[in-house]
């Protein structure tokens, strides 16, 4: 047997954790056409990364591959150390998704569509946590009236807190802020910066550079498939609005 490394006391070293999120060489196509190309990054428990782009980089594509709902076409993605590609039911109960689609049952009022999945995701105090995430993001007035009656702010909201009730450890949000008036904008951020100090791992995509950058520890642009940059906000060496226009040849 190999010996227990140790440590300078002479007492076992701990294991090192793998990385909240491993990404590496991630190709996607669908028949002739490449979505994502070579795609390799890596966060840590507690970063937030925001992956900027214009439309048809490929940051819904790469949102559902990190949140296991579709299969890379080519290298690999690791969530907590286990394959995304062939998750198993409990890790998909570490991740919250905001995506393009509400994923909520319009004819139930948002407490019973908080409830449903709560429960669905084995959370023992289903009631308390779905009434208060729906005060967290401002519904609590309208928490009994079924969703198809919401704006489309208010459906938005409302989809953010089905994402958080089941307290993911992995958030990924394919951009949240769309459809949200001023005040729900900054309600969402501060709700989002929290998270980040409670220690989740968080990828956001964005077409709003200034509410994208200010919100990240980290920064990428993804452009026809591939990641052109990605690196912490501290380390960049220019403007992400420079670099961003570089990377994109201007089309914000």
């Amino acid at each position: 047997m190999l010996p227990v490394s140790e440590t300078p006391s002479g007492s076992p070293a701990t294991p090192a954790a793998p990385p909240s999120i491993e990404v590496v060489g991630l190709g996607k196509h669908f028949g002739t056409a490449t979505a994502l190309d070579g795609i390799t990054f890596r966060l840590r428990a507690g970063e937030f990364l925001t992956v900027f782009g214009p439309n048809g980089a490929g940051k819904t594509t790469l949102i559902r591959i990190l949140a296991t709902l579709a299969r890379p076409s080519s290298g690999s993605v690791r969530i907590f150390g286990e394959d995304a590609a062939h998750a198993p039911a409990g890790l998909r109960r570490r991740i919250g998704l905001v995506s393009h689609r509400s994923l909520l049952y319009a004819s139930l009022s948002a407490r019973q569509n908080l409830v449903f999945f709560a429960r669905m995701f084995g959370v023992a105090d289903a009631e308390e946590r779905a009434r208060e995430m729906l005060v967290e993001m401002g519904l609590e007035h309208r928490m009994d009236d079924p969703v198809q009656s919401y704006s489309r702010g208010m459906e938005q909201r409302c989809a953010i807190a089905r994402a958080l009730v089941h307290r993911p450890e992995v958030l990924l949000l394919d951009e949240p802020f769309s459809g949200l008036d001023p005040a729900a904008s900054e309600r969402l951020g501060e709700l989002l910066d929290l998270e980040r100090r409670r220690g989740r791992t968080i990828v956001l995509t964005s077409h709003d550079l200034g509410r994208g950058a200010s919100l990240a520890d980290r920064v990428a642009i993804l452009t026809r498939g591939r990641l052109f940059f990605e690196a912490a906000k501290a380390d960049l060496p220019e403007s992400i609005e420079t670099l961003y226009r570089r990377h994109t040849r201007g089309r914000i």
